[in-house]
């Protein structure tokens, strides 16, 4: 064979001390699988040192990371910040990472064991910051797989603590709100200050790829009621902070732990009679807490066309107050009986409590019925404007109340779930 038709292989030259190759370790020490990953290492190595041997990487193609490490099924998912997806695609459930690590502020809140058990349920990691007792966020940690729910404690006044809790997430959900002030938390606060604070720790913070700021239906400026106007200046803060958060502004919201029905119940039970504020005829749109929370689950699955958006989420039907206080005594089976109370004589009934609230030196129960701020709120409507976004923007359909919404109430039965009747069963035959 001629000389010419042979193939040149270019000198190697000689290892130095300096540059040795990493042994693998022996079969003794190491798996297969580890061998495996030592050899491509140390080829790899060899191909990088000596460029002379470049025309074998095509022949021999290596890992730069050990084997596995870039192949597509490990890549992650996650898309950048402000556009896409930010749940990865997969089977869901508890035990599947969905690639959300989510700071819940308000966890412990009535809404946020709703979020949270939602949260868990699609594989996510849930950070819950709590202020209070040790016992506080217990039953979060049920809602999902070992590991999954993470309490921290912290100080909403100290800004190095919401650090701390925020730092490895990746999604901030806002839940935290007062109906009522206290010697110690304003309305301002609790319901704008500390909302601002969140936006701009989240926006500093550079890897929040979605806010959610929940807000209240009915927040607005213009508003008589402190609360809601301290909610309205809460979303223009937090929009001018964050321009990509989303904005909820649920209506009254119904539940099992609810502040509505069940204070209504616990009343009419222990009075024999229910005050009306006012002539019970301000109308409002009350929303199950289970619908509120999908549809935070569901701005969160979506591209990202939620961002910057604002949506209002009231239930399918209008209610008067009058007509809300009848279906929770069809279902705590009680003859209705009323008291109806003009809204000048019930601001006067509770002013005392706002008047002293920061005078005495010691707390004050917290108002049920007559509270300050929710009777300036009932003297108009609390609806969902024409124009605005809601639940059927999110592709979510809400649950009537009348049925299983309102079942909870059944406990108030004084003989026991079966005890009584219903409204159409009061009917006899001749009425028809």
């Amino acid at each position: 064979m001629a000389p010419s038709t042979l193939l040149s292989f270019p000198k190697l030259p000689l290892l130095s001390s300096s540059a040795s190759l990493p042994l693998p370790l022996t079969p003794t020490l190491c798996s297969f699988k580890t061998m495996q990953v030592c050899w491509r290492r140390s080829g790899q190595r060899l191909l990088d040192h000596y460029p002379a041997l470049s025309p074998f990487k095509s022949i021999y193609p290596l890992s730069s990371d050990g084997y596995g490490i870039d192949h597509p099924r490990y890549v992650s998912t996650i898309s950048i910040k402000g556009a896409g997806h930010v749940v990865r695609k997969g089977t869901g459930g508890r035990s599947s990472v969905s690639g959300i690590i989510a700071t819940v502020f308000g966890a412990t809140g009535f809404l946020g064991r709703y979020v949270v058990q939602q949260l868990a349920k699609m594989g996510s990691q849930v950070l819950v910051p709590f202020r209070g007792s040790e016992d506080s966020h217990r039953h979060l940690k049920l809602m999902g797989d070992l590991g999954q729910i993470v309490p921290m404690k912290y100080n909403p006044r100290d800004e190095n603590s919401i650090k701390a809790v925020m730092a490895k997430a990746n999604v901030v959900l806002n839940l935290i709100g007062r109906e009522y002030e206290t010697r110690n938390y304003s309305f301002e606060e609790v319901n704008h200050a500390m909302a601002e604070q969140l936006a701009v720790i989240a926006k500093e913070h550079g890897g929040i790829m979605r806010f959610i700021q929940v807000s209240c239906l009915g927040a607005s400026s213009s508003s008589p009621s402190r609360m809601l106007r301290a909610k309205a200046a809460a979303e223009e803060s937090v929009l001018r902070v964050f321009p990509e958060a989303t904005i909820m502004k649920p209506g009254i919201m119904i539940g099992t732990e609810d502040r509505i029905l069940n204070r209504w119940a616990q009343f009419a039970k222990k009075w024999s009679f229910l005050p009306l504020i006012g002539d019970g005829s301000t109308k409002i749109q009350p929303v199950y807490v289970v619908d509120v929370a999908a549809a935070i689950i569901a701005s969160l699955k979506d591209d990202g066309s939620s961002m910057g958006k604002i949506y209002e989420l009231g239930g399918p039907e209008l209610f008067t107050v009058h007509q809300l206080a009848e279906l929770m005594y069809d279902m705590i089976r009680e003859w209705p009986r009323y008291v109806k109370i003009p809204f000048p004589i019930a601001k006067a009934l509770a002013s005392p409590r706002e008047f002293l609230l920061k005078k005495v030196p010691f707390p004050l129960p917290n108002p049920d019925i007559f509270n300050l701020d929710q009777i300036n709120a009932l003297t108009v409507d609390t609806l969902v404007s024409e124009n605005a976004l809601t639940f059927s923007d999110l592709g979510i359909v809400p649950h009537k109340l009348k049925g299983y919404p309102v079942e909870y109430l059944i406990c108030y039965r004084k003989g026991g779930p079966a005890y009584g009747s219903t409204v159409s069963e009061r009917v006899t035959g001749s009425e028809f």
